[in-house]
């Protein structure tokens, strides 16, 4: 059932990723209807149509990836040849963030912390979850470790399950379920 699911996702987050943008609306109302990050893509450069950014900015269940990767001004980064790995939290991870962490967090003068917390859901190598293996370390983006887990057809990057798996042109997207939080510094 589980890998169902997993399957139905990638599927459906392929085809977003695979499809033309919409064609700009007209200012006004139209622009004011339509959800943050869809109001920010005019902002986003020019993205080949599958590479992560691409992909992220045409999932429905990335809105809020995409508003963070544009408030710490992190989306040429993600966008980037590579290759790289993404660990992708849903709107529904940042949900669980606590109450007004990410309304916090998407202030411009937590940009910087913003983007540490993104870098630490990059690894600059592309990896297939089939190579994950139980109790392996990634060496993420903003310089710290993440651990793998693997418990048969389950995988968790720290306490994240890997729910999907999408290739892109520049990398690999893992969907995860949480938001990946770095280790404090010493």
């Amino acid at each position: 059932m589980r890998s169902r699911i997993a399957i139905g996702v990638v599927i459906g987050l392929l085809a977003l990723g695979c499809q033309q943008q919409e064609a700009p609306q007209e200012a006004g109302e139209a622009a004011a209807a339509k959800p943050p990050a869809a109001q920010h893509r005019s902002n986003l450069p020019p993205l080949h149509p599958n590479n992560i950014a691409s992909i992220a900015s045409n999932s429905p269940d990335h809105t809020t990836l995409v508003t963070a990767l544009q408030a710490a001004d992190y989306v040429t980064s993600v966008a980037a040849s590579g290759p790289l790995t993404v660990f992708a939290p849903t709107n529904a991870a940042f949900e669980s963030l606590p109450p007004g962490a990410l309304d916090s967090l998407l202030e411009p003068e937590n940009a910087d912390d913003l983007r540490e917390i993104l870098k630490y859901h990059v690894t600059t190598s592309s990896l297939a979850a089939s190579s994950f293996r139980d109790g392996q370390q990634l060496g993420m983006a903003n310089g710290a470790k993440a651990t793998l887990h693997v418990e048969g057809e389950a995988i968790r990057i720290n306490d994240a399950v890997i729910v999907a798996s999408i290739t892109a042109t520049n990398g690999t997207v893992h969907v995860i379920d949480g938001v990946l939080l770095p280790p404090a510094k010493d």
